[in-house]
């Protein structure tokens, strides 16, 4: 029994680390399962924020491609509509309820694209051709509005005849509204010295 008088240090130690491995062991999967349940609640809550700001970014978009427009005239249906800044003046015809029978659709431009606080004029047949009315801001009362104006409107303007009032038709059908009043020197025919004259007596808005 001396060698155990001698070796009991030893030997107390060596079991107290073999306890000691037991009881992690014995433990581990409770230590596990709490780590797991804390990056699980990451996770989720990282998700739900993620499709929380999707939400309100397809929330901001969706809200901007609105616009409001006033259809008067000859149409079943007339009065103010909310409809997408992509669709055409043909579609708001159709939600108005379409034509009357007196309306003169060969005066209006079906293609046009819309605009936020467009008016929409359907005429009689006989009647003048407005197909769309500038809307009335305040320093534009009395402008030619680029993205509104008929041929008949944008021939009233210094130095613009039937063809160049149908290209600026035809450049704001194939590349929407004009942004700007300068966008009109983008019009082949139409350069610095044509603008001059015109900057004073058009608006995009």
């Amino acid at each position: 029994m001396e060698w155990v008088k001698q070796y009991a240090l030893y030997i107390v130690m060596v079991a107290g680390f073999i306890v000691g491995a037991v009881c992690m062991w014995a433990l581990s999967p409770l230590l596990n399962q709490d780590n797991t349940g804390e990056v699980e609640n990451e996770w989720l809550l990282e998700d739900k924020e993620f499709e929380e700001g999707v939400e309100t970014s397809q929330e901001e978009v969706n809200s901007s491609d609105d616009v409001m427009v006033d259809i008067k005239g000859e149409v079943k249906d007339p009065g103010v509509y909310e409809l997408k800044n992509t669709q055409r003046i043909v579609d708001a015809i159709q939600v108005a309820g379409g034509f009357l029978s007196e309306a003169d659709q060969q005066q209006v431009n079906l293609a046009q694209k819309l605009t936020d606080e467009m008016v929409i004029y359907i005429p009689k047949v006989g009647e003048e051709s407005v197909s769309s009315l500038p809307t009335l801001n305040d320093g534009n009362e009395g402008k030619i509005n680029l993205n509104q104006a008929t041929v008949e409107q944008l021939e009233t303007l210094p130095g613009i005849g039937p063809t160049k009032a149908e290209d600026i038709l035809s450049f704001r059908e194939e590349n929407g509204s004009f942004k700007a009043i300068e966008d009109l020197k983008e019009i082949s025919g139409i350069g610095e010295k044509t603008f001059e004259k015109l900057k004073d007596l058009i608006s995009v808005d």
